[in-house]
């Protein structure tokens, strides 16, 4: 398994951040090379055991992140950018599939959600001991909020996508536009 990160002047697609990796992106900079030495010691970052996938990208996600780098998961195909974020710097989201990304980044969030399926069978965005929405495959959402959890179902994944970026920028427009039932 492998990740990539690099410094970027700006956000990247995912497709920019895929050609970059195939190319072969620019070797991180020292102090996160060491960074991540420490965290992981005896561990490469271009090539890691599976079995130890997603407590290596989820510790170098937030490396990068402390570092302004961008992050490129080729397994998953999925980048981690630096900016826009939402209103919750506390907020993480949690896949089915074992990523876990503290205040990811709105386009992060919009592209995870192309990943469900029976692999990956939940997005989560999670402000823990406060609120939380979730989508599952079929586009079911869930949101709790004041210990009142709710549910609503929609087939449209733009929707669902424009519900979850409300939520992570903290406006509450998806619950007046969907019919919402107790969990």
């Amino acid at each position: 398994m492998k990740l990539a990160v690099w410094r970027e002047s700006g956000p990247v697609s995912r497709e920019q951040a895929r050609e970059r990796f195939l190319e072969g992106p620019p070797e991180p900079d020292d102090d996160f090379t060491d960074a991540f030495a420490a965290l992981f010691p005896g561990e490469r970052m271009d090539d890691f055991p599976p079995e130890r996938m997603d407590e290596i990208s989820n510790g170098v996600f937030a490396l990068a992140r402390q570092h302004g780098l961008v992050c490129y998961d080729p397994q998953r195909d999925l980048v981690l950018n630096l900016d826009p974020r939402g209103v919750y710097p506390q907020m993480q989201m949690h896949t089915g599939d074992g990523m876990t990304v503290t205040d990811p980044d709105l386009r992060l969030i919009s592209d995870v959600l192309e990943t469900l399926s029976p692999q990956n069978p939940f997005v989560a965005l999670v402000c823990f001991g406060q609120h939380f929405m979730q989508v599952s495959p079929g586009y079911e959402l869930e949101f709790k909020e004041g210990g009142e959890m709710r549910g609503t179902v929609t087939s449209d994944l733009a929707e669902v996508r424009r519900a979850m970026l409300e939520y992570a920028t903290g406006d509450r427009a998806f619950l007046q536009r969907h019919e919402w039932k107790p969990v």
